[in-house]
């Protein structure tokens, strides 16, 4: 701990540190600098400098008196004292810091005709934004304004406006693109993110193919979470396919994570998941879900909504699931059909709404005649149910040819 160490140990300690860093720029080792600048990752190293420059508070003083130190004291000055904020758990004052920090490493890398940084760039990127969230937590905490993930944002599209052109470094651009991705979800501003879609979907500069694999699964996670917001569900469909089947399948969170919102998208086209799925991946709160679906079950439906209703939210994708009331409806009027097929053949495509008020009513559901003949002229609307309305005998007349259309993989009709 800082409190034994001696004037000279941490003098020695800086000094290191500054040749390390100073050696990993001038041999350009990417994977080095990127470990010297890596805050979040705890690394004793790390913890060991910042108890150093807590004890030796000259440290500007070291980084100014040699050329080769000084050339990058912008950076070197402002990031010692981010770490020495972190050490003791100051993290507004870290963020400033570290902001200054970065726009100066920023500068130079714009510098620096390749792109042998790209990795400690992509640190800078990362550190940015978790200090800007713990930074806006102190603030929160203390009644204060929490403004640094906004800062942050601003911070990111300076360096993907710097990895946007022709060269080598535009390979980096679609990890900047997640973290702002990151940033957007975080603070509700996610129609931010289509100019920086537009940039990469557009612009003939960026091949999509020519990006990591880690970055396009991120990105195609975060797009597709968008068209589940915008209720794109084919193009939603798409996108979080790509991200699960190139998702490293090992990172079971990760998976996870896709699953979640896959996983509504792939029910409201009229795909159901095996239960297997949901208990290997630990989502139960799509068990009665699937359920429901299957049974015709509306009472099941609206308790697991009601059950999970926090989580739904929180997901962004209640309103999705709701939707699928019209399926169990569906599901609900080929039970009904099918059991009058099996007593008498010749008048099971006329259904009664009276039986179907009688259904719900034993599902605990009270609904009136009138009520439901509103929900079976949208579904027969919607095209979930072929055939037509009697209106004064009061039955659904279904077609004999195929009267219950599956979706097959598109959605619902609006």
């Amino acid at each position: 701990m800082a409190l034994h160490l001696s004037m000279g140990e941490a003098h020695r300690r800086i000094a290191e540190y500054l040749a390390r860093f100073s050696d990993a720029v001038s041999s350009q080792d990417g994977s080095a600098l990127k470990s010297l600048i890596f805050v979040s990752s705890n690394s004793f190293y790390l913890l060991a400098l910042a108890d150093a420059l807590n004890v030796f508070q000259d440290s500007s003083r070291l980084v100014n008196q040699t050329d080769k130190y000084s050339q990058l004291g912008e950076i070197l000055i402002p990031y010692f004292r981010c770490l020495q904020s972190i050490r003791i758990g100051r993290f507004v004052d870290a963020y400033v810091a570290f902001e200054k920090a970065a726009n100066a490493f920023l500068q130079e890398f714009r510098n620096w005709e390749t792109g042998w940084a790209m990795e400690a760039m992509h640190t800078v990127a990362l550190e940015i934004r978790v200090l800007a969230e713990r930074a806006d937590r102190e603030l929160a905490s203390s009644g204060k304004n929490p403004e640094k993930l906004q800062g942050a944002g601003s911070f990111l599209m300076k360096v993907f406006g710097a990895l946007a052109g022709k060269g080598p470094k535009r390979v980096g651009a679609l990890y900047v693109t997640c973290q702002l991705f990151k940033i957007y979800f975080k603070l509700g501003t996610v129609h931010l993110c289509r100019s920086v879609i537009r940039s990469i979907e557009t612009a003939r500069i960026f091949d999509f193919e020519e990006f990591p694999t880690r970055d396009k699964v991120t990105y195609m996670y975060y797009t597709g979470r968008l068209e589940v917001f915008n209720e794109n569900f084919l193009a939603a469909d798409q996108k979080l396919m790509y991200a699960l089947m190139h998702c490293n399948p090992r990172s079971k969170d990760n998976i996870r994570m896709i699953l979640k919102y896959l996983i509504p998208v792939k029910l409201s086209i009229g795909i159901l998941p095996k239960m297997e799925l949901l208990e290997k991946y630990n989502l139960p709160e799509y068990m009665d879900v699937v359920n429901a679906l299957k049974r015709g079950d509306l009472r099941l439906l609206r308790g697991a909504l009601r059950d999970y209703e926090d989580r739904f939210l929180r997901s962004g994708v209640y309103l999705v699931l709701e939707k699928l009331e019209l399926q169990v409806y569906q599901r609900l009027v080929k039970k009904i059909y099918i059991i009058q097929k099996q007593k008498d053949p010749s008048k099971a495509h006329q259904v009664k709404l009276e039986v179907i008020v009688k259904a719900l009513k034993w599902l605990e559901m009270d609904m009136d005649v009138d009520e439901v003949e509103c929900i079976m002229a949208i579904l027969i609307y919607k095209n979930l149910i072929k055939g037509y309305f009697a209106h004064k005998s009061k039955v659904v007349v279904l077609s004999k040819q195929d009267p219950f259309p599956r979706l097959n993989g598109k959605p619902v009709n609006s």
